[in-house]
């Protein structure tokens, strides 16, 4: 069964991230895997590197209660909930937490005191994880609030392609709808209907898209139109108006701007299995 990686704080910033958790697993039918931490700092092996995340400290608060909390926070839900125990350690002090799952909720930092949280800011280790996993990440917001659409911004870009074929799945899984933004010149848009066409994609556009929302506009003025219960899904990187989304200004403005959980796709989402052309296509009948 397809699952989720989250990393337990015992807070109340942590059960926030949490619910939001929680929701996204209910809705997808994921299963969830929790990680309490015993320890301030972790490793998690990926195919070309490992990563090590150290924690802020507010990650080991009142452990004595951790499980108590999880467990009347989970408790009569429709998922599996597997808490983690880890048994691989790179070092005494090191455990090794699992990355083969399909998706890791992750605040916007998670190795830095958790007064720095704020709209606008994304932790280094949390760019890490995104440039080096090959799953996408949820960045939910500070506060829990269900999602009830999902919002793909489109740029024409490899990786904006592979924001569609994300989007297109959490839409048809969870069964809600799609919307997907483009800045672009008018001129433009049979250049993105090829792009569109070329990878299989018109046909989801035309019949299972919401709403394309394709303007000539200033990148921060469409931010405006995104619904503000949507599931925000983004490329890591691209030449559309994903360029440099990951680390670069226009991330810093989604972050400052919307409200909204985000989930981004890096460089390596590419080998991930929800990833595949056949489960992007509209689906006969």
């Amino acid at each position: 069964m397809p699952s989720l990686l989250h990393i337990f704080r015992n807070t109340p910033f942590g059960r926030e991230t949490l619910l939001n958790s929680l929701y996204f697993c209910e809705t997808l039918g994921l299963d969830l895997k929790v990680y309490i931490p015993r320890m301030p700092k972790f490793l998690m092996y990926f195919e070309y590197e490992a990563v090590q995340v150290d924690l802020d400290g507010s990650y080991l608060n009142d452990p004595d209660t951790a499980v108590e909390h999880l467990n009347g926070l989970t408790k009569g839900r429709n998922l599996v909930v597997d808490l983690l125990e880890t048994k691989e350690f790179t070092a005494s002090t090191l455990p090794d937490v699992p990355t083969n799952v399909e998706f890791m909720t992750s605040p916007r930092i998670i190795a830095d005191k958790s007064t720095s949280i704020a709209l606008g800011i994304i932790g280094s280790k949390v760019r890490t994880i995104l440039k080096t996993a090959r799953f996408p990440v949820l960045i939910p917001p500070p506060v829990y609030k269900p999602w009830q659409s999902v919002a793909v911004f489109f740029g024409g870009s490899v990786n904006a392609v592979k924001s569609f074929y994300l989007g297109l799945r959490i839409a048809r899984d969870s069964g809600l709808p799609l919307d997907v933004f483009t800045v672009a010149k008018e001129d433009e848009r049979e250049k993105y209907e090829e792009i569109l066409a070329k990878n299989e994609l018109s046909d989801a556009m035309a019949r299972e898209v919401r709403i394309w929302d394709y303007r000539d506009v200033d990148f921060a003025k469409l931010l405006y139109d995104v619904p503000h219960d949507a599931l925000v899904v983004l490329g890591a990187y691209g030449h559309g108006i994903i360029k440099e989304m990951l680390f670069g200004s226009k991330m810093e403005l989604v972050q400052s701007v919307l409200p909204n959980p985000l989930l981004v796709a890096g460089p390596n989402f590419k080998t991930h299995p929800w990833y595949q052309t056949e489960t992007a296509r509209l689906l006969d009948g």
